[in-house]
């Protein structure tokens, strides 16, 4: 179950992204010769109007192909024979005739509806689009989550809106003796109890200074999924200097629940503050990647992303929508990077058109955006290698 609701959000986030290069194309006049969900082998398609859709095996992304895209190989051909017939025009008036039939069976109709040929304005909204696509999905999924419910801290921006507060479990550290013991994030904690001593509070200073104060054996009884259940765990003090801990971050959480308009403006607020955090995250991740520093085990692949797509789907409806449109916020924030083969690089090479005032070669162009291709598909093995040892290490 928990594979297939993979597919089901990679194919969501992916149809998004690509129909938004799809909607932009068409609007803009250009000719869009295939939608495609996945990659080939090729398993179904259709050709409605001048459209291919398909469906392909390999699930790991899809395509849209616009007529262009990847440039034109005829283009200096045809300023060359340009060139080559303006010289003879001067000569003759015959020559010229002919030269001005020549040049009206090559700018055809479709030359007009190519990418290239529109203005670099309507390119750079068009590569954009795809991008804008899966903002506007993850605000499409944060307010449909806010309309029934959605999870927030008491001590957050809605702290007087929050109702049935809990005390929960936010986040548990690796390796830690939670994670050893099988805490994990979301479950609610009903007491802690040792040393005599017994906590059944939702308040969480206190809870946070009830485990400080432990040294010897936990007790903590925590709900999770509507089930009950208690485990033993012995804190230790290398967490946190001179405290003791177990590894768990904790906080009383609530639910908040607005109308649909209401809704829809909360849900704008938290994309844009998440789009803020996932750059400052990738930026910070970059710096320490170029310094050497960058901790890679915090990367995750499409592996792991499905293991936490199933716990998410465990705590419940709107935790699997919020956890589906941060992944559409990252897809976006990681397209925008300046990298060939992706939504930014091809941006780059625009502006740098732009700045240059002529068009980067199509041969240099499709290498780099090969290159830029391979090397991502080499780094999403690696990272998916890693979460499969991850997996059998458990």
């Amino acid at each position: 179950m928990t594979a297939l609701l993979f597919f089901i959000i990679l194919g969501a986030l992916v149809f998004v992204h690509e129909l938004g290069h799809f909607i932009s194309a068409k609007r803009a006049g250009i000719r869009v010769d295939e939608f495609a969900l996945g990659f080939p082998p090729r398993l179904f398609s259709k050709t409605v109007g001048e459209t291919k859709y398909s469906l392909n095996l390999v699930p790991f992304g899809g395509y849209v192909k616009i007529f262009g895209e990847d440039g034109d190989e005829d283009a200096d051909k045809r300023g060359f024979k340009t060139q080559i017939n303006a010289d003879i025009v001067a000569e003759s008036s015959l020559v010229n005739r002919v030269t001005e039939s020549a040049v009206a069976e090559v700018v055809s109709a479709d030359d007009t509806r190519r990418f290239t040929s529109k203005s670099r304005w309507t390119q750079a909204l068009v590569l954009s689009s795809g991008i804008l696509g899966n903002l506007v999905f993850a605000w499409v999924l944060l307010s449909v989550s806010f309309m029934l419910g959605i999870p927030s801290s008491t001590d957050g921006r809605y702290a007087d809106e929050v109702r049935d507060a809990k005390l929960m479990i936010t986040g548990v550290l690796p390796d830690s003796p939670a994670a050893l013991q099988g805490l994990k994030a979301g479950d609610e904690i009903i007491s802690l109890e040792g040393e005599g001593r017994r906590f059944e509070k939702k308040e969480v200073n206190e809870a946070r200074a009830f485990i400080g104060a432990s040294e010897q054996t936990l007790t903590i009884a925590y709900r999770r999924a509507g089930a009950s259940e208690t485990v033993e765990i012995v804190p230790v003090k290398d967490i946190i200097p001179g405290k003791s801990a177990i590894g768990v971050m904790i906080d009383t959480v609530g639910v908040v629940r607005f109308g649909f308009f209401r809704s829809l403006f909360e849900g704008l607020l938290m994309t844009a503050d998440l789009v803020r955090e996932v750059a400052v995250g990738l930026v910070g991740f970059i710096g320490d990647a170029v310094r050497g520093s960058a901790n890679l085990g915090s990367v995750t692949g499409p592996i792991g992303i499905a293991g936490m797509v199933g716990e998410a789907r465990t705590l419940g409806l709107v935790y699997l929508l919020s956890f589906t449109a941060f992944i559409s916020i990252n897809l976006a924030v990681i397209n925008l990077l300046p990298i060939p083969a992706l939504d930014g690089g091809r941006l780059f090479f625009l502006a740098l058109e732009g700045i240059f005032r002529r068009a980067i070669p199509t041969r240099i162009s499709r290498t780099l955006n090969a290159t830029g291709f391979i090397l991502l598909i080499l780094l999403m093995i690696v990272i998916t290698y890693r979460d499969i040892i991850k997996l059998f290490s458990l």
